[in-house]
């Protein structure tokens, strides 16, 4: 019972971590058509997430690989109800990266403009349909005793689903954008720095609506209710998100984006807290609904995947915090010459 706790939040966990590294880098991506006048702020936009963003998406395959070991039958029931969502998430992946690897291989403006847009479009598609995707498990899937989900992709874009997915279009392009405030300069950065003090207010009226409409449409704040020591995890989250409009006013970029980092972590364990002990709810019958303690692998199996856990998860938290201070630094023209 306690490893199969343990391995929830440490679940909810790793999406919270994917959510806050690459969501910065998803951000920098659907801000790229617009923020890029020149080739050179396209360039500095490129280079402030180049050495980054692959290892963000290790938090990705962490995550996947945690739900599989952990949660087989979550697993098995996420990818089969949800297939066409993943699949588009996943193509998409692809296709951002390979943006990122082929625009400068080719000096033509025609070979840039279209993987320009295919950057755009790869990072876009993930941001939204992961709001999707987690806004429809907090509401509850109809899936039935034998896992099957009851509709399809459009099943998922009901208004609830669409509205997670906008406030996480929304969280990434604020953190992109104070991202992009860190690591560039002049002219530049003032443009920047600009968006996400405009982007903000915005992203506060829709992070208010989400939590109204999660009182009303889900049952996530049963458990806040029942423990209301947890309603701390909201007053957080609402705190680091007026503080990034506090830090933006003094130009504390840094502080800026670890308040924009930890909203949306916040945000994250809103829905994981108010979730428990449920991976996978069924709209159609409670009965249905896969849990950490219905799903999860043996106790055996939950105990050598915590020892390995504990060993080389603070490596990996070690090599980014190593890697993150050594590209802290502004993008200038000398980086270009490579």
């Amino acid at each position: 019972m306690e490893l199969e706790i343990i391995w929830f939040f440490l679940w909810g966990l790793l999406w919270a971590v994917f959510f806050m590294t690459d969501g910065f880098d998803f951000g920098v991506g659907m801000l790229y058509p617009f923020l890029g006048k020149t080739e050179q702020d396209k360039r500095v936009m490129l280079n402030s997430v180049g050495p980054l963003w692959d290892g963000n998406e290790v938090w990705l395959i962490t995550a996947g690989g945690v739900t599989f070991a952990a949660f087989p039958q979550v697993y098995a029931v996420m990818f089969s109800s949800l297939y066409t969502a993943l699949m588009l998430i996943l193509f998409a992946l692809i296709i951002r990266g390979v943006s990122f690897e082929f625009r400068g291989k080719v000096d033509s403006p025609a070979w840039r403009k279209v993987w320009g847009t295919t950057l755009f479009i790869g990072s876009l598609v993930p941001a939204l349909l992961f709001g999707v995707a987690f806004a429809n498990i907090f509401k509850g899937l109809p899936i039935d005793g034998e896992g099957i989900l009851q509709g399809n992709l459009f099943t998922l874009l009901n208004p609830y689903g669409l509205l997670g997915g906008i406030l996480f279009v929304l969280l990434f392009l604020e953190h992109g954008a104070i991202w992009l405030s860190i690591r560039s300069e002049g002219a530049f950065q003032d443009r920047v720095s600009k968006v996400a003090g405009n982007l903000w207010p915005v992203l506060l009226i829709f992070a208010v609506i989400f939590l109204a409409a999660s009182w009303f449409m889900t049952p996530l704040y049963d458990n806040y209710i029942a423990h209301p020591a947890l309603f701390l995890v909201i007053i957080v989250t609402v705190a680091a998100l007026l503080g990034i409009k506090l830090f933006l006013k003094k130009e504390a970029y840094f502080k800026a984006w670890f308040s924009s980092s930890l909203t949306i972590v916040g945000a994250t364990f809103f829905g994981v807290i108010g979730l428990y002990p449920n991976l996978f709810p069924s709209s159609i019958d409670s009965a249905f609904s896969l849990t950490a303690h219905n799903a999860s692998s043996s106790p055996l199996t939950l105990k050598i995947m915590l020892i390995v856990v504990l060993i080389f998860i603070p490596i990996v938290i070690a090599y980014q915090i190593w890697t993150y201070n050594l590209f802290k630094t502004k993008v200038t023209e000398e980086d270009f010459t490579y």
